[in-house]
């Protein structure tokens, strides 16, 4: 059953293209969950199904590393191939967890009525004092800004 959402934003134009690609996705979906009963040997699909939600989060991880790299080194076109490679792995985890894009698309919308289509939900209503960096082991952040970054192949 498809849910019928209303527009996400207030120009017609834009909303024909979101349309369009929330009907990409559950045509990636539908095709992720025909696959992955397919044999892991011919089906990338299947085998990421066959390897399990962990290696389905680090494949998801790599893509969206991917993304960000060639963003900041101002490549557009890998953007965008990364981009799709990006929801591939989104709509295979997705599946694996047993969430289906009208679920998404729901939370979207209840996102939408609350804040407006381009914000983001805050964690948490209320304020949670932060923990001092020296009693928390923590990894040092790498900034990005002024680097040429290269992808692993």
């Amino acid at each position: 059953m498809r849910l019928v959402a209303p527009p996400l934003t207030r120009w017609p134009r834009v909303w024909t293209s979101l349309d369009s690609m929330s009907d990409s996705l559950e045509r990636l979906y539908l095709a992720v969950i025909a696959a992955k009963d397919l044999d892991p040997a011919i089906s990338r699909t299947a085998r990421l199904f066959q390897r399990g939600p962990t290696k389905m989060a680090k494949k998801l991880a790599e893509e969206a590393i991917e993304v960000v790299i060639d963003a900041v080194n101002g490549n557009r076109e890998a953007v965008v191939r990364e981009s799709a490679d990006l929801l591939y792995n989104l709509t295979v985890l997705w599946a694996s967890a047993g969430v289906r894009p009208e679920d998404v698309w729901r939370e979207m919308q209840r996102r939408e009525l609350m804040l407006g289509i381009a914000e983001k939900l805050p964690k948490s209503t209320v304020k949670v004092p932060k923990i001092s960096p020296s009693r928390v082991d923590r990894r040092p952040i790498v900034a990005l800004e002024g680097r040429g970054l290269r992808k692993r192949h």
